[in-house]
């Protein structure tokens, strides 16, 4: 037993030793391995200063050889300035040899070696100091090293940082360097150096190869979070049209957003935001608040493209042109004017030639053309009608316009008078195509509309309302409730399908992301009989020869009935006053038996173009009316050099700057006038108001107050806002309270006109949720079944 238990302790000895002594072989192994590892790393070093030294001799005896030599007259001549600068850089490359020997650093770089340690000559100081004096050159020229970098040895090898400098103290070599390039750079702007360059060869050379051995580590440019006080603000600020519905004004939100902004005012100078792609866009350059929102939105790398309501899929312009499609509600051979203005808007866009322009008008069936067109006159194709268009374009402009007309289906309403739009118009702009949107009459275009969101398919988009739809409403039966429904869906489509809404006059209804300004302006006819008709005044000839006329189309709320109620009330005081009377309509028997029972002196005559020539010798043109937004007949008599009459209204304010223009507050007013008018002679324009009434000025103005000047000029929609000399953008598509309410009240829209029952309820024509087998026939289109398949499902 006792045998047994020293054996057993033998084996156990034996293996603990083995264990061991296996351990100490394998460390054994291991520091060999790392003392081979340093010694060829200190070899690699060696090798490496040996090179360096190699490369020193050949550069001096080089020089030394250079000035011995006689120059070849094919091989540039190496200048004296040259050799004095190598014979003064000569000494101070040996004493960077003898630092570099010396054994106080190998002793340092030996306790620093080990493997896993990193040994790296840090090239940026010297790259440091020879940028830091190009730098300096190219802001004015060669300046005094005033911000030199003093590095001791250790913060050239990049050791000791974290010590606070270098045992050696400052290093001598670097500012010698820096001193000898400088006076060598300094001398080359007064004659050639380095075989004929007037700039340092050498110099330039070295700059470019320290700048590609060392780049500069980018700076930190961490934005703080957004805080509680800094949400609440942006959420006041997008809440700003839904408390506007509750009755809290603008300028208390702004105080609200101001005060929740103080703590952070100093704070929104921000940093400049990274370089590189980014789908950015300043919408206000000026909004401190939305640049803080946008900067830790890029911090973060986030980039919103849409949100549930949006489609971020819209035209990018690649054939260098911008797209422009003008969608109205009406179409020559129909005179009003939402036919009339927009043709005249897409010829004068369209002369500029920066953009394609694409003109959308409703196509009528033969049945339909019968009670709009005047004179019977109707048409069997596009065609046909696109050729009538152009004719009557070109004999009133005097150029031929280069846009393309297109047609989408539409059908007339008797009850409403208009032409309501039958189907999905937006799709009948190809998407190639979609990238500006002016829809003339927006509220009435999108009544009905059940199809695309017109700003989500569309870049910009851009309405123009004609017409006071209010005021037409209110003469009807019921007229007070039905205009409480019409405003309020005139806001909801012309917010959730516009960007920008330009009223022609304050007449209008006040619309969400409007402005109010005149874009439109006469025909160049107009203008040109004015012109005559001054011509013929400096002559001495009698201009006009006959009284005053009215025109316009015979219906009550045309200011008929204000032109009948004025002259019988004022019959005695008019007495002898005659009026001619042109014009045709739905209203019209009712009119002239009205005009006859009250016993008035009107001349009721066949409508007529407004520049026949037949009504050139009227002095005097009355128009009452106090419905129109804009009176494009009003406009057109004054560009003929005629005295108007016309009411104190808002929709005759851009009128009121021309001498000729007579206006009136009360009915005796208008009797004062009238009799004003008919004892005078009207005044001549001066070039400036004649050019303010022209085609041109309406389209500058258009471009300005749309925007599209700048939205046309910008090749890719993002514009840079500068704040403290740094570029500070903002999103594209920042998560917006107001977009997202937009689409919201899109979508509900889009829901209410899919449902027919719900169309009919309001008034809609029925079977206009899509255009009909007519319009196929007509306008070459598939049946709405194969465009739609879900509807006949």
């Amino acid at each position: 037993m006792e045998a047994t238990s020293t054996s057993t302790r033998t084996n156990s000895n034996n293996t603990a030793f083995s264990l061991i002594s296996r351990g100490w072989k394998e460390v054994r192994d291991s520091a060999d391995a790392d003392l081979q590892l340093m010694r060829a790393r200190a070899n690699s070093f060696k090798n490496l200063a040996n090179s360096f030294d190699r490369e020193i001799e050949n550069f001096f005896n080089s020089a030394s050889i250079a000035s011995f030599s006689v120059p070849s007259p094919l091989k540039p001549s190496t200048s004296p300035t040259e050799i004095d600068f190598v014979k003064k850089l000569q000494p101070k490359i040996s004493e960077i040899r003898r630092v570099y020997s010396a054994p106080e650093i190998s002793k340092k770089v030996l306790e620093k070696w080990g493997p896993t340690a990193k040994l790296g000559i840090d090239l940026s100081a010297i790259k440091n100091a020879i940028v830091a004096e190009g730098e300096d050159e190219d802001r004015g020229g060669i300046v005094g090293f005033d911000r030199r970098r003093k590095l001791g040895f250790r913060e050239f090898w990049g050791e000791g940082k974290e010590e606070g400098g270098g045992q050696f103290g400052e290093w001598e070599p670097i500012r010698v360097l820096k001193r000898r390039l400088r006076e060598l750079e300094k001398k080359s702007e007064f004659g050639e150096i380095f075989g004929g360059f007037k700039n340092s060869e050498f110099v330039e050379k070295l700059k470019s190869s320290l700048k590609a051995i060392r780049k500069e580590p980018q700076e930190s440019k961490e934005v703080p979070p957004l805080d509680v006080p800094e949400l609440l603000a942006y959420l006041v600020r997008q809440s700003e049209p839904f408390l506007d519905q509750l009755g809290v004004r603008k300028d208390v939100c702004d105080k609200i957003v101001e005060g929740l902004c103080r703590k952070r005012k100093n704070q929104f100078l921000l940093p400049s935001l990274s370089s590189g792609k980014s789908t950015l866009l300043d919408e206000n350059a000026n909004d401190e608040l939305d640049l803080r929102i946008a900067s830790v939105l890029q911090s973060t790398g986030h980039c919103y493209d849409g949100g549930f309501w949006t489609d971020s899929s819209k035209h990018h312009p690649s054939d260098g042109k911008r797209h422009v499609a003008i969608v109205t509600t009406a179409s020559l051979p129909w005179m009003t004017g939402t036919a009339v203005n927009p043709l005249f808007r897409a010829a004068y866009l369209a002369k500029s030639e920066k953009q394609n322009v694409t003109l959308l008008v409703p196509w009528l069936c033969k049945s339909d053309q019968e009670l709009v067109y005047p004179n019977n006159l109707t048409f069997t194709s596009p065609e046909e009608q696109e050729n009538y268009i152009r004719n009557w374009l070109e004999e009133r402009v005097g150029f031929k316009a280069d846009f393309k007309i297109s047609f989408y289906p539409g059908k007339f309403s008797k009850e409403r008078r208009s032409i309501i739009p039958a189907g999905d118009t937006s799709k009948f702009v190809p998407s190639k195509d979609a990238d500006i949107a002016i829809l003339e009459e927006p509220e009435h275009l999108n009544w009905y509309h059940h199809g695309k969101r017109w700003t989500d398919k569309f870049n910009h988009v851009v309405g123009v309302v004609h017409t006071n739809y209010l005021e037409y409403i209110k003469r009807e039966k019921n007229g007070a409730l039905q205009a409480f429904l019409v405003k309020h869906i005139n806001n909801l489509v012309t917010r959730a399908y516009c960007h920008k809404v330009l009223r022609l006059s304050a007449a209008t209804q006040d619309l969400p992301k409007s402005v109010i300004c005149n874009v439109h302006g006469v025909n160049p006819k107009f203008l040109k009989i004015g012109e005559k008709v001054a011509a013929e005044r400096e002559l001495g000839q009698q201009a006009f020869s006959k009284g005053a006329y009215f025109l316009g189309k015979m219906v009550w709320a045309k200011g008929y009935k204000e032109l009948i109620d004025l002259l019988a009330k004022h019959k005695n005081e008019l007495d002898g006053f005659k009026l001619d009377v042109f014009g045709n309509g739905e209203d019209a028997n009712e009119v002239r038996s009205t005009a006859k029972r009250l016993d008035l002196n009107l001349n009721f005559l066949k409508g007529r173009d407004h520049a026949d020539d037949s009504l050139h010798g009227y002095k005097v043109f009355i128009n009452p009316s106090i419905s129109d937004v804009l009176c494009t007949a009003t406009a057109e008599a004054l560009a003929m050099g005629k005295f108007v009459v016309c009411a104190d209204h808002p929709s005759n304010e851009y009128f009121r700057s021309f001498p000729n223009c007579l206006t009136y507050k009360t009915s005796e007013d208008f009797v004062a006038r009238v009799k004003e008018a008919l004892a005078n002679e009207p005044q001549p324009l001066t070039p400036e108001q004649r050019y303010n009434l022209s085609w041109e000025a309406a389209t500058q103005r258009f471009m300005q107050y749309s925007e599209l000047d700048r939205v046309l000029d910008s090749e890719k929609d993002v514009k840079l806002s500068k704040t403290n000399g740094k570029s500070i953008t903002k999103a594209v598509s920042m998560p917006n309270l107001s977009e997202m309410i937009d689409g919201g009240l899109a979508f509900a829209h889009y829901c209410l006109t899919g449902n027919e029952f719900l169309r009919l309820c309001t008034g809609a024509i029925p079977g206009t949720r899509d255009y009909d087998k007519q319009h196929c026939k007509d306008l070459h289109l598939l049946p709405p079944q194969v465009e739609n398949p879900i509807y006949g499902w």
